[in-house]
């Protein structure tokens, strides 16, 4: 049975937008990110991981040492994708065209690098377009860049050129926070997804706060160990407004008057993420620095013991060292670093004009450094004396490091909170009382019924939204075809691998199709439909789906297709 709907041209939008879920539209329609965590969380393709032998004996570990054990088997199985090809490019003006009367151009520029956003300096330093490969085409062509559900990740395995599931962040964000609910037990209310303009992860309100990114994830002592993955993993919080915090209890968007979070609950968030954001200088975060702030180490030299004699060694030379060791200049594991360097390497007497890092450990133990007090800070800088005189640009990035003041969505300034429940989801409920309670509420919650679109299942949605979508916003099958004539091109998608990627009544789109070279019948009739009506848009296009047979009528061709979906329509998709 279909659930319909009568769309105005915002809700058509949205709806279709639930289907494709591309970055920028997730940006227009905010609802959208959590709803696609939760056509996850219904998905059984996340279920099943509970009952892999690698999650044994998971209940009986702590919530952090669950979370540990999930990274490992995301990162095992799924790798980053970020290549413009997956899904194709579209046009700024198409888009545009698209939203118009829903946002304007500026303040689409406020939160995508396509449409001029870039973010801080560091963006505008690294030229946004190459950066992403995009300076090779128009200033006018962008990237479909299309969120994928689970088994869209899934079926990266099928696709040339992957071994395994893969993804874009936004995509490894909501997989990462419906397996910590899922297979972690992690309480919703626990975990925040957080979008910037480039990126997306969560943030996991357990013991001092963790972060996803990508496949990864950061625990505060690892946000602060100056490695390059780290400075990566800053690069969005550090540099970026931050977009949409979301959560099981609503969402705050950075340019909407609306909020619908709860407000305590997100009092708690950022509360929780600043925290998380600063720490305490001491001797080992003096040594953490200079391994990211590499300039800064011909200030420093170390003292270390070689053959029990005392020596110095230049910092750089140390941290060189650090490459192809698994010992650290920054903990206890120093001395060992420095037995594996040959002697000729150090200096029997202090390296005159640079600081001793050593003197660092006693000044820490008798002084505790505040950062917010101008007199800790300045007895601080008086230690760092080197012939360099850099001894304020080194304090100055210290407390960079030490320290990010995220910028949140304002929920102060004309923000407007609309009360609305909590999706009141527990950790004791199986998969299919998930489903039935997602599907009372979605009357009144529009989050729960745009989640449905975003799983995809037809039998509880109205197909306009999906058709929308698969004719409009689906290049790849259209441009990878074109050197076929039409019947070449039948014949190709008739040699497809005929299972479809999703389960029961849930379909594919006809890029995913034909990107992982597979599908059923019906979803082979909506791709002829899609490539069809680009090559002859004149052509009246009638979809035909009963007794398990997929019927496409398009011009005075007919094609059928056998179909396991076990769904029943019909519908003119284009023409008279």
């Amino acid at each position: 049975m279909n659930t319909s709907h009568s769309f105005a041209q915002q809700d058509t939008e949205k709806y279709s937008s639930a289907i494709t879920l591309s970055d920028m539209e997730i940006f227009i329609f905010p609802e959208l990110l959590y709803s696609l965590l939760l056509a996850n969380i219904m998905s059984p393709r996340i279920w099943a991981w509970r009952d892999d032998p690698w999650f044994d004996g998971l209940e009986k570990m702590n919530p952090y040492r669950r979370i540990l054990r999930l990274k490992q088997f995301i990162m095992d199985q799924y790798e980053f994708n970020l290549d413009l090809d997956t899904w194709g490019l579209t046009q700024k003006d198409r888009e545009l065209e698209r939203f118009r009367g829903i946002v304007d151009e500026d303040t689409l520029r406020q939160s995508n690098a396509l449409f001029g956003y870039e973010g801080d300096k560091y963006y505008f330093d690294i030229d946004i377009r190459r950066h992403f490969g995009l300076d090779k085409y128009t200033s006018d062509i962008i990237p479909y860049w299309k969120t994928e559900t689970i088994e869209a990740m899934d079926a990266f395995q099928f696709r040339e050129g992957y071994r395994q599931g893969a993804g874009e962040c936004v995509s490894l964000s909501t997989l990462y926070a419906a397996a910590l609910f899922v297979v972690a037990g992690i309480p919703l209310e626990d975990i925040y997804l957080i979008a910037t303009p480039l990126h997306s992860q969560n943030f996991v309100d357990v013991k001092e706060g963790i972060l996803t990114n990508n496949r990864r994830i950061v625990t505060k002592n690892m946000w602060f160990n100056g490695t390059e993955l780290t400075y990566k993993a800053q690069r969005a919080i550090r540099n970026e407004q931050i977009t949409i915090v979301a959560h099981n209890s609503g969402y705050i968007h950075s340019v909407y008057p609306e909020a619908s979070i709860n407000p305590e609950a997100y009092r708690q968030f950022q509360d929780r993420l600043n925290a998380f954001l600063v720490t305490d200088i001491n001797a080992e975060i003096m040594a953490n620095f200079l391994r990211q702030e590499s300039r800064l180490q011909t200030c420093f030299q170390v003292m270390g013991t070689c053959h029990g004699k005392t020596r110095y060694i230049p910092a750089e030379r140390l941290y060189a060292y650090e490459h192809n060791s698994p010992y650290r200049v920054s903990d206890h594991t120093r001395e060992k670093l420095i037995c594996e360097i040959d002697e000729d390497e150090f200096y029997p007497e202090p390296i005159p004009g640079r600081v001793a890092m050593h003197m660092f450990e006693e000044f820490f133990k008798q002084h505790k450094i505040n950062l917010s007090k101008a007199e800790d800070l300045e007895r601080l800088r008086t230690q760092f004396v080197c012939n360099n005189t850099r001894s304020d640009e080194i304090l100055e990035k210290l407390i960079d490091f030490c320290r990010i003041d995220p910028r949140y969505p304002d929920a102060e300034k004309e923000k407007t909170f609309v009360s609305r429940p909590a999706i009141a989801l527990t950790t004791e409920m199986d998969r299919h009382e998930i489903i039935d309670y997602l599907e009372s509420i979605r009357a009144t919650h529009p989050i729960a019924d745009l989640a449905f679109y975003a799983y995809r299942d037809m039998n509880r949605c109205d197909w306009t939204p999906f058709l929308n979508a698969a004719m409009d916003r689906n290049p790849v099958c259209i441009e990878a075809t074109d050197t076929l004539d039409d019947t070449a091109m039948v014949e190709c998608l008739t040699q497809l691998d005929e299972h479809s990627i999703y389960d029961g009544p849930r379909l594919a789109q006809p890029d995913e199709v034909w990107n992982f070279q597979r599908g059923d019948g019906l979803e082979k009739a909506v791709t002829l439909a899609t490539v069809w009506h680009h090559r002859h848009p004149d052509d009246t296009i009638i979809l035909n789906v009963a007794n398990d047979i997929a019927t496409l009528k398009y011009g005075r061709h007919e094609t059928t297709w056998p179909t396991d979906k076990g769904l029943t329509y019909e519908a003119v998709l284009a023409g008279d």
